[in-house]
C-alpha cells in the first residue's frame, strides 16, 4: 500500500472569519498557514484565492501572487489550483485564466450536480476545454467526482484521448445537494474507479472522520481543511488541527504520510 498523500484544501469559497476565526482569507494567511501545514505533513495544497473583499475570485494575478508567494517562501508542496464553478463567474474563460501559471495540478469537475444554493455546472464543452488546456500546459487534473456519472466521464475522456492514463480522482463525499457521506455510498465510488486509478477522499463536515477513515484503509488518500469542514470536537478547527487529526487516524492505521517528493512519484508528476 502507498504511503499517505494529505492535501491540504485551506480556504475553499465558504469559509469567513465569522464563521471561523481561523479562516485563511488573504494569501499571506494562506501562505502562512501552508508553512505549518507542510511541516505537518501535508503534500498537496488545494487552492482558492478571494478579492478585496474576501469574496472566491478565479483572478489569474491572485493565483500568480500566491504562487509566487508560495515559491518565495521556498514550499514543497504539490500546488493544485481550483477551477471550480463557485470562483466568481462561471464561464470558460474565466475559470481556465490561471492555467498557464507554474503549478502542477488542477481540479476538472466531470460533470454537473447541484451546490446549497447555486449549480456546478460543467458543459461537455467546458470540460473538454479545461482538461485540454491543462494538457497544453502538462498539468495533472484531479477529477472532482460528486456524483457516479462523474467517474463515468472521466472514463470515457480517457477513451477519447482528452485526459491521459493514471486518472487521480477526489471522492467528494457529502455535499448538500450530492451523495451524502456514508461508507456504502464511498464503497460504491471505489468500486466504480478504474483499476489503475489513484483517489483521495473529501468528506464534508460531519462525515469527515468516518470518509477520510475508510479511504486510508482502502488504499487511498485524503483531503482535510478548512474548506471542507469547520469545528473539530465542538470547537473552531484550524488547517494544522485538521492534519494533526488525519496523522493520528493514519498512525492507529499503520499508514505512513507521504512527503511531498514521494507524492509527486505516486500521482507520477
Amino acid at each position: 500500500m502507498d504511503k499517505l498523500i494529505i492535501t491540504i484544501a485551506p480556504t475553499g469559497n465558504v469559509p469567513t472569519k465569522a464563521l471561523n476565526p481561523n479562516a485563511v482569507i488573504t494569501n499571506d494567511e494562506i501562505v502562512n498557514d501552508l508553512i505549518a501545514c507542510q511541516e505537518e505533513g501535508a503534500s498537496i495544497a488545494h487552492l482558492h484565492v478571494r478579492d478585496d473583499n474576501g469574496l472566491p475570485t478565479s483572478d489569474r494575478n491572485r493565483f500568480k501572487d500566491l504562487l509566487d508567494k508560495i515559491q518565495e517562501n521556498k514550499l514543497n508542496l504539490i500546488t493544485q489550483l481550483s477551477t471550480g464553478a463557485r470562483g466568481g463567474q462561471n464561464t470558460l474563460d474565466y475559470r481556465r485564466q490561471m492555467l498557464d501559471l507554474n503549478c502542477e495540478m488542477a481540479s476538472l469537475s466531470t460533470g454537473s450536480s447541484n451546490f446549497p444554493t447555486s449549480i456546478n455546472g460543467n458543459s461537455p464543452e467546458l470540460i473538454e476545454a479545461l482538461a485540454n488546456d491543462m494538457a497544453k500546459n502538462n498539468i495533472k487534473p484531479e477529477i472532482e467526482v460528486f456524483d457516479t456519472a462523474m467517474i463515468k466521464n472521466a472514463v470515457y475522456l480517457k477513451k477519447k484521448g482528452i485526459l491521459k492514463p493514471d486518472l487521480h480522482f477526489n471522492l467528494v463525499m457529502n455535499v448538500p445537494g450530492s451523495m451524502a457521506g456514508t461508507p456504502r455510498n464511498l464503497m460504491f465510488l471505489i468500486e466504480s474507479l478504474p483499476q489503475d486509478a489513484t483517489f483521495t477522499v473529501s468528506g464534508i463536515g460531519k462525515s469527515q472522520i468516518d470518509m477520510l477513515t475508510l479511504s486510508i484503509l482502502m488504499g487511498g488518500h485524503v483531503r482535510t481543511g478548512l474548506e471542507d469542514v469547520l469545528s473539530i470536537d465542538g470547537r473552531h478547527a484550524s488547517n494544522v488541527d485538521l492534519i494533526r487529526q488525519v496523522k493520528t487516524i493514519a498512525h492507529a492505521l499503520k499508514r505512513e504520510i507521504a512527503s511531498p517528493e514521494e507524492a509527486r512519484k505516486i500521482l507520477n508528476l
